[in-house]
């Protein structure tokens, strides 16, 4: 793209050539396009300024230290330039383009719309104008004006696959999968194995439930290199549909662990019951409520059953530390529990089995005083 924009540049250089001596600015291009064919955009800025000094009203002038700061990736500093010459000529396509796109780079999406839509009054035919209005309007979810100007993308250039992507993305999601598959297939003719465009067509597939058609795109692509894990859900997942568990269970086999969900070990158990494989069918069951169920839940209680005892609801105290235990033993919770029991609820039974319970947990060196004070409490309660 660098070695396009130079040779663009080196023609402006040329056919401008002469204008700039006649306003005696003391330029040698094949300096110029020297530092611009070695990339040394810095070098040039400087070259510029010692040659050009301000003020600067020539829009050539002005464009070569845009290009320059642009290409040097110095932004702020283009956009500057730029927009010196955009005050002098707003109708111009190329500044707003590039206007737009510094904007765009920066996460400026509004400003970036703005110099777009601005370009595409001037050109509607313009495709890239269109292509990356549709874009940005897809990051705000503007359907209506994504579908608009992706969809003058793809009338301009039907085998952009790209745009043909993304036009077709935003059909299937607004659940117009005819006109998406219309645009695929005209895309795809183009080059039957760009995996941008096989993504969406198992999208479309898997959402119009044809489930065959969706496991031989998904091998395709994966024939391909590509193991994502999106793709490799809805191979497993139609695999299930289509009642063939070996294939399922094959398939979500291929997810690295953490890629696995509860929703793929249910799959994977269900396959296996249905093939009379109980133990698996077992075991990946548990794996699904592992995944279904917080690691914090334990901690979850415990923080409800604090609130509580601040409140001196000593039941719903009791309640929560003991659900608490349920998803997992703390020696913390045997602790608060047995305090419980023995402080608020006068309760020396329960008090001294989970003082036990709590020096059975074995508490680590740094609760060595609570131990210290248990196993007094534990003497105590015993006599």
């Amino acid at each position: 793209m660098k070695n396009v924009l130079i040779f663009i540049f080196s023609v402006v250089l040329v056919t401008s050539s002469l204008a700039l001596k006649a306003q005696q600015y003391n330029i040698n291009d094949a300096i110029l396009i020297d530092m611009y064919q070695n990339q040394r955009f810095m070098e040039a800025v400087d070259y510029l300024k010692k040659s050009c000094p301000e003020p600067i009203t020539n829009i050539k002038i002005l464009s070569r230290f845009a290009y320059a700061y642009q290409m040097a990736g110095k932004a702020l500093q283009a956009e500057t330039y730029y927009k010196r010459m955009y005050d002098q000529d707003s109708t111009s396509v190329p500044v707003l383009l590039s206007l737009a796109g510094i904007n765009a780079a920066r996460e400026n999406k509004p400003q970036a719309i703005y110099y777009y839509e601005k370009a595409s009054g001037l050109d509607k035919s313009n495709f890239q104008v269109c292509k990356q209005l549709g874009r940005l309007y897809m990051e705000k979810k503007d359907t209506t004006n994504a579908l608009k100007n992706l969809f003058r993308a793809n009338y301009i250039d039907p085998e952009e696959s790209d745009v043909a992507s993304d036009l077709s993305g935003v059909l299937i999601t607004t659940k117009k999968l005819k006109q998406a598959e219309s645009i695929l297939v005209r895309a795809l003719a183009a080059d039957s194995t760009n995996l941008l465009l096989l993504r969406q067509v198992v999208h479309l597939q898997y959402d119009a439930n044809r489930f065959k058609e969706t496991v031989v795109t998904c091998n395709k692509i994966i024939e391909q290199g590509d193991q994502s894990a999106g793709i490799i859900n809805k191979l497993g997942n139609s695999y299930y549909k289509l009642k063939n568990y070996e294939c399922c269970i094959e398939s979500f086999a291929m997810l690295p662990d953490v890629y696995q969900t509860e929703g793929t070990y249910y799959l994977v158990a269900m396959s296996y019951k249905a093939l009379q494989k109980y133990k698996p069918a077992l075991e990946n069951l548990d794996n699904a409520l592992k995944q279904a169920i917080s690691p914090y839940t334990d901690s979850y209680y415990d923080e409800i059953a604090d609130i509580d005892d601040t409140l001196k609801q000593y039941k719903n105290e009791l309640a929560n530390y003991q659900k608490s235990l349920f998803f997992k033993d703390s020696g913390t919770i045997y602790y608060s529990l047995a305090s419980l029991y023995d402080k608020q609820l006068h309760d020396k039974k329960n008090a001294l089995k989970y003082f036990k319970k709590y020096i059975d947990s074995k508490p680590p060196e740094k609760e060595h005083e609570y131990v210290a004070y248990v196993q007094s409490r534990i003497t105590e309660l015993k006599k």
